[in-house]
Formats: structure tokens, sequence, C-alpha cells
């Protein structure tokens, strides 16, 4: 059975784009920053696949890659999580999700009705300094920490003794429902945490809000054709279960790993589509080039252990959905090119895709293997012709 895997390194740029001056990240590039701060990088796996071929890299490549190599424009005017993996799915948002840099009084006044407390913050901050300032006040009053940051998110931390889980995911529920029409923002996202005194903690229970695709993805176009549709990681949360048949949401980079090898044991019709977390989420936003460079290497490590698993015409595809330099001022997103790797057992080795117009093209090639090519829903130009003997 034909099968199609997509795993995201969320976070993992390479290299800031022609617009990023005016996204504030001129200079940005995780990947070389990551290395450079690290000292080395230990990645062999993907440098042989031809990460360090990629146009415009000022590194060594291998002679002759065994993969098929290039790197991703974002269309979507954006730098965040949901346009990304929109776009990745073979769809450019074309109007971008509002960044707040406060929310207004009709806003806060609107959400603390609706849930039925005050709230505190709202303000932009980094999630794990905020608890910090907040987090005492917070569990003396039981009032909800809303914070923003440069995406186009709204962001609600709150302490797991003093707010149970579920009702936490209720309280996002309910401003995901507020936060739409004119002001809808990209993603709600619940951050809880734990610990006492002025000292604690975000947890693995983190939940993303997401808005509906603006239309359909190739995820839909598989699931309505009878495909399978696998969801690792906060994939389902990213599309909020649209065109998914199959969901494992897995809390970190390790479980998610284990979880596409797993998937890969057994047969499926259809695409494995995962996120890995950890980069972003751990190392991206808390400037931590020397964990993110850990990080890259533990996935270099198992990637063989996924590369082995693929038989057939099978496919995998490494990628990322914007960049987060963890050396660039300040904790936010950065708007950078993303790799793109190919491979597998079938396919032709050493090509070079150069750069791409737009993440759509993974998109876009998805449908076209699954033999929906010419479906035209979806953005993108198929690059399977270029891979394929």
């Amino acid at each position: 059975m034909p099968r199609f895997t997509i795993i995201v390194l969320d976070s993992f740029g390479v290299g800031a784009m022609p617009d990023a001056e005016r996204f504030k990240d001129a200079g940005a590039d995780t990947l070389a920053h990551v290395r450079q701060a690290a000292g080395s990088l230990n990645i062999p796996n993907m440098i042989d696949l031809g990460l360090y071929n990629i146009d415009g890299l000022d590194l060594s490549g291998v002679a002759s890659p065994s993969g098929c190599y290039g790197k991703c424009a974002e269309r979507s005017d954006a730098k965040d999580t949901t346009s990304g993996h929109f776009e990745i799915a073979g769809i450019i948002v074309d109007k971008p999700y509002k960044v707040f840099e406060k929310f207004p009084p009709r806003i806060m006044e609107e959400l603390e009705r609706r849930i039925g407390l005050k709230t505190i913050g709202n303000y932009p901050a980094s999630g794990t300094e905020i608890i910090q300032e907040l987090g005492d006040e917070h569990v003396v009053t039981g009032r909800p920490i809303v914070y923003l940051s440069a995406d186009s998110v709204m962001q609600i931390a709150m302490h797991e003794d003093v707010i149970p889980l579920e009702r936490q995911y209720e309280i996002c529920r309910i401003a995901r429902a507020l936060m739409q029409g004119d002001d809808t923002v990209g993603r709600v996202i619940c951050r809880p945490f734990v610990g006492g005194n002025g000292h604690y903690a975000r947890t693995e229970n983190r939940r993303d809000f997401a808005v509906d695709p603006p239309r359909d993805t190739v995820l839909n176009l598989l699931k309505d054709n009878g495909r399978d549709v696998i969801a690792i990681g906060k994939i389902e949360d990213i599309f909020n279960r649209s065109g998914i048949t199959k969901i494992e949401h897995t809390k970190n980079n390790a479980q998610g790993i284990e979880a596409v090898i797993n998937f890969l044991d057994d047969d499926f019709d259809g695409l494995l589509f995962a996120n890995l977390v950890d980069f972003d989420m751990l190392y991206g936003h808390r400037n931590d080039a020397k964990g993110y460079a850990k990080a890259l290497e533990y996935f270099d490590g198992l990637l063989p252990n996924i590369l082995e698993r693929l038989s057939g015409g099978d496919i995998l595809v490494i990628t990322a959905d914007h960049g987060c330099d963890p050396t660039h001022p300040g904790t936010d997103h950065t708007r950078e090119y993303v790799p793109l790797l190919v491979s597998g057992p079938e396919l032709r080795k050493g090509v070079n895709l150069g750069v791409r117009e737009t993440f759509a093209d993974i998109g876009a090639t998805v449908a076209d293997y699954f033999g929906y090519g010419d479906n035209g829903k979806l953005d993108g130009k198929s690059f399977l012709s270029e891979v394929t003997p």
C-alpha cells in the first residue's frame, strides 16, 4: 500500500527569507546559529540526505547525497504554526490571522463574562517568564493568565492544581469561540503549569485550539477518497481534526518519533503526518541553542530507524513550518526558509529540488503521489516527477 510520511521538525529554519526584515527577522538562521552556538552539530544522517547541500547554505555538503534536497519559501504572509502547516498541506493562507499587541477591553471583558472569571496579564511575554511573574497572583486569585506573542495567538496559562485540566481546556474552547470574525487568531493555546512560591514550570499538557482550515487541504482530499490520514503530535489540534482518520497525540519528540516508527511497522494506506514540537517549544522559544542542537542530534540518531522502515514506493519528507532562531533577539518565531529532505527506496538520489516557491509544493506532491494531482483544489507544484525515476 502507498505510504507518504511528513515529519515536521517544528521551527527548524534554514535561513532568513528575502522579506524577513519586514518581520524584524533579518539575519535569522536557525540551523546556522544553532550549529555555531553549540560548537558542533553531529547530524550525519540528515547531512547524508542532503541537508548541507541545500542552495544558499554556507556549509559543506556531501558529494553524493542519498536523498533529494531543497528548501521551501512560505507564501503565506506569516510565520506562525497554523499558516505554516496549512501551507504544507497544500493551501496558502491569503489573509493572515490577526496579531494583537494587547487584547482590547471589549475582548477581555467578554472573555471574562463567558468564563465567569477575571483574568490577569494581557501583555506580550515569554511563556516561561510570565508564569514566574504572575504565578503567585494566579494561585491566590484563581485568575487565568492571558498573554500574547508576535504570532497570531491568545495564550492562557493556568496552574493544574488551581484550575483542573478539563476546565482549562473548556476555558480555552470558550476563548476560541470568541476569537473569530475580524478578531480571528490562528490559535488559542492552553499552557498548564505546576509549582509554587515563585517557582513554576509548564507541563506537557498543552493543547492548541486552532481555526478550521479555510478550505480543504490534502488531508481532506485523502480522507474523502478513503485513505488513512494519521496525525501525530499536535497535528490534530492544528487542523482541528479536519481530514484526519487516526490520532496519536504525543507530547514530546521522543514520543513522536516512537509513534512514527510504530506506524511504519504497520500497514497503512495514506499519509502519516507528524509534528515534533520540542525544537520550538523547549529550545527555540527559550533561546536555548545548545538544547536545540542536542534535540537535532537526538532526532538524527533515530532517523536510520525510520529510513529502514521505508519500503517499496514509500516516501519520507522532512521539513519545518517556520523558523525560531534561539539566538535571535526576542523569543518569537522567525521568518525563514524551511528544509526539504525527501527519501524513499525507489526514489532518485542527489536531486537538487532548489528553492521551492511555497511550502504547498509538499501538499501538491502528496496529492500527486496518490493520483489526485489534477484535482485543482490545492496550491503548489508537485515535485514528484523530479524525484521519481
